[in-house]
């Protein structure tokens, strides 16, 4: 039991992890169990009771064994996959493993950077920049001789917003992830560099990608595949294909609420981006994910308000543990990741509770009004939307009046279950120098979530 091994130091422990990943594992089973105590060993022990987690001076040596634990993992996940490994039980343990040595990552970089909070008013590094090891590199990674990342055309990058939307969007599937957004990066002939993306607001665009590592992001994750040829095809592709669906001459390309993998369809979400900017540069032969999320929740009626109608879908997060590509580099601003981990527990409390206990988002007048205001907005331009986004959400033509009401209710209910979160973590960190555990804050949830009863912000229970 690797819950049983005592260790002196954080950095044994994470030895012992690194080699039980390395061991023969004769069946998928052995393998999801493996994993699964491994996560259990970062949920389940009181890690803060290591100096490490004390000691400032100690934290970027155990944030650098950490991420080598978690590239370990990932390269291991194509040798188990090739070997048929890799059940759904340990897929979702060897995600799970991921996200638990994310978070310890960030506690130790919030301690690094003194518990520095981003003011309200504030805005987040430019994605892959700052110098408190906010950007950690896989040894194979590349990095410009002044020090930045280097690019290549067909990279993709999976990125995080501080939204509560972004955390709903990141763990609405089977499989919590910590990730909301995708898009490939092209490089043109004269070297510049853009970002082609599929966004709610505006549906497929190119944007150049110096200011679109700059959207407020909170995390970002480099990945490049391992065929550079089929890469940079894959880049050129959809790059072009999306810049003449902009053109006066095109036809737009919407985003895709329904999160179906259907190849007929001509609008995208983010991640079908990919897929099919991968899948025509190879001609039909590579098909992404390879590990899909699967939406088989009981309780669907959030998920029916969005307008989702897949059962199985190619979320952002799966690339997480997609074999094809390799990772480079991950980044994350130390300011704002204790908020991103707050919001992202919220929101899997929120879901919890709407699956295993009936809850459902119960429309009031105000909330009606809103989405109605929203969905007649849709239809003014673009300039008139921005003047007046202040007031009525700007949403696409093609989003339903259910899906603004339904993400209005979301952000409101999960707004104050925050914020009551966050004053308790302040008050931890100034009294003891130390963050709540995700173990604690599941907790405290709970306590509320049995404190206010049948209704918890427009969530009402069934019966209640």
């Amino acid at each position: 039991m690797l819950n049983s091994v005592a260790s002196e130091s954080f950095l044994d422990e994470v030895a012992v992890f690194s080699a039980a990943l390395e061991r023969p594992f004769g069946s998928a089973q052995v393998l999801a169990v493996t994993l699964e105590r491994i996560y259990n060993s970062f949920e389940e022990q009181d890690f803060f009771r290591y100096d490490v987690f004390r000691e400032r001076e100690k934290a970027p040596d155990m944030m650098f064994a950490l991420f080598d634990l978690q590239m370990k993992l990932r390269e291991r996940v194509g040798v188990w996959n090739k070997a048929g490994l890799m059940s759904r039980e340990a897929q979702k343990a060897a995600r799970d493993c991921m996200r638990a040595t994310r978070y310890a990552i960030d506690i130790l970089g919030e301690l690094w950077n003194g518990y520095e909070q981003l003011p309200e008013d504030g805005r987040t590094f430019r994605a892959f920049t700052g110098g408190n090891h906010n950007t950690l590199y896989n040894r194979s990674g590349e990095r410009d001789p002044d020090g930045t990342m280097a690019f290549r055309s067909g990279d993709v990058i999976l990125t995080r917003g501080r939204l509560h939307n972004s955390a709903a969007i990141a763990r609405i599937g089977d499989i919590d992830s910590q990730f909301s957004h995708v898009a490939v990066v092209y490089i043109d002939a004269r070297g510049r560099h853009w970002a082609v993306e599929s966004v709610i607001e505006r549906g497929a665009i190119v944007e150049p990608l110096s200011e679109w590592l700059d959207h407020e992001l909170g995390r970002a994750i480099l990945f490049r595949h391992k065929d550079a040829n089929l890469a940079q095809r894959a880049a050129t592709l959809i790059h072009d294909r999306v810049r003449q669906a902009n053109s006066p001459w095109g036809k737009r390309i919407l985003y895709d609420f329904t999160m179906t993998l259907d190849e007929a369809t001509h609008n995208l979400y983010c991640s079908k981006l990919v897929r099919r900017a991968y899948r025509e540069a190879s001609d039909g032969a590579v098909l992404y994910p390879t590990f899909a999320t699967r939406l088989e929740m009981k309780n669907r009626d959030f998920v029916k308000r969005i307008g989702v109608k897949a059962t199985e879908t190619f979320a952002p997060g799966d690339l997480e543990l997609e074999p094809d590509f390799d990772i480079i580099a991950e980044w994350q601003d130390y300011r704002v990741t204790s908020n991103l981990r707050l919001k992202d527990i919220v929101m899997d409390k929120l879901f919890e509770w709407m699956e295993k206990d009936g809850y459902k988002f119960d429309e009031t007048l105000k909330v009606r009004l809103i989405s109605l205001l929203g969905r007649m907005a849709s239809y003014l331009s673009h300039d008139v939307k921005e003047m007046i986004e202040h007031v009525v959400p700007v949403v696409p033509i093609n989003m339903k009046r259910s899906a603004i009401a339904a993400i209005a209710m979301l952000h409101e209910t999960a707004e104050p279950l925050f914020q009551e979160l966050r004053s308790l973590e302040q008050d931890r960190t100034k009294n003891s120098s130390l963050p709540l555990h995700p173990r604690e804050v599941r907790q405290i949830l709970e306590r509320i979530r049995e404190s206010r009863g049948s209704q918890i912000g427009y969530l009402r229970k069934r019966g209640g």
